[in-house]
């Protein structure tokens, strides 16, 4: 299983898909998971692999989202009703759950985030330099090159204009051209469909603004021609080319943090997916996969199968629970 789920992760990060790796790390028994357990939450709420029983796996998924909408890993400890209070800490959450088990665990949840994408038009030595320094930051570089005889070492991957343009990068990711003028205005409208947040041209001021010029004859809008940063980075002075891909990334590294603050609030906001078993009191994720059950027009949300059946056979013992968690559950 273990072997399984870590190939699944594998495949997921080469996708570039968002996802959680949940491995168990600790053990109170009675509990039906062993130390090495593992499981991956997808960013949609699907849990694939084990770390525990019907008790366990709600406060993975709901922890494993939260983990993922923050960008940070947390320790979650699961202890059983009536369990001495342990002391808050950061990074560590600690949930009491009614399980029959009367056991514990301690589970890791490391959030694992798309890598930031840069795509590198030309094969200029600043070209070559922001690639290579990209990498190092964890970038997936994609390598724009026209000429025949032109390479881009430790690219992850090589395509044409076309490709680029097909609009597959998204607000966060960038796209920097640095052909010499061998091909900028062909990439940098190729850029401008792509889907990219960023874009740069890698010219001087006078070349920058004649590129600019030459777009706009081309029919290039204003606001389109306005998403371009020319010259492309940080201003260091006069500097090697070298010390450009430096000032370009900073630049680079600067947007992707303002655009991943945003889209990870939104990949998997934690309050809009939560709701809280009116049997046991556990808070759950509100996902498709859910477990679920109706009563008076509103859909309440259940850790298990065994609390979902305890209250469809008597939703009155519960009033109290389903008054004050109603609008919070409705469905």
């Amino acid at each position: 299983m273990t072997g399984q789920v870590l190939r699944r992760a594998s495949e997921l990060e080469e996708r570039n898909e968002a996802h959680a790796l949940a491995t168990v790390v600790r053990v109170d028994r009675p509990v039906s998971s062993k130390p090495g357990d593992r499981a991956i939450v997808t960013e949609d709420g699907r849990l694939e692999g084990w770390v525990g029983g019907s008790c366990a796996e709600p406060v993975v998924v709901r922890e494993a989202l939260a983990a993922l909408a923050e960008g940070r890993a947390r320790l979650v400890r699961l202890r059983p009703v009536g369990s001495a209070r342990e002391p808050a800490q950061p990074g560590v959450v600690t949930q009491m759950t009614t399980c029959a088990s009367d056991g514990g665990l301690d589970v890791f949840v490391e959030p694992r985030l798309p890598r930031p994408r840069l795509a590198v038009a030309g094969s200029s030595p600043t070209a070559r330099t922001l690639s290579a320094l990209a990498k190092v930051l964890g970038y997936r570089i994609t390598a724009v090159l026209e000429g025949r005889d032109e390479r881009l070492e430790g690219a992850d991957a090589t395509v044409g204009l076309q490709d680029l343009a097909a609009g597959e990068l998204g607000p966060a990711d960038s796209v920097v051209v640095a052909t010499m003028s061998r091909y900028d205005e062909a990439a940098l409208e190729a850029a401008l469909a792509s889907g990219a947040g960023y874009i740069g041209l890698v010219a001087s001021k006078p070349r920058g603004q004649h590129v600019m010029d030459l777009l706009r004859s081309r029919g290039v809008s204003e606001e389109g021609l306005g998403r371009i940063a020319t010259p492309a980075g940080l201003d260091l002075g006069p500097s090697t080319q070298e010390e450009i891909a430096l000032a370009i990334l900073a630049e680079v590294v600067a947007h992707r943090h303002r655009m991943g603050a945003q889209s990870n609030a939104t990949l998997c906001p934690p309050d809009a997916r939560e709701a809280v078993d009116p049997v046991c009191g556990m808070t759950v994720a509100t996902l498709p996969s859910a477990i679920t059950g109706d009563h008076n027009g509103l859909t309440y949300f259940f850790c298990g199968r065994h609390c979902r059946d305890q209250f469809l056979a008597g939703p009155e013992q519960f009033e109290l629970a389903v008054r004050g968690h109603g609008d919070r559950q409705a469905g």
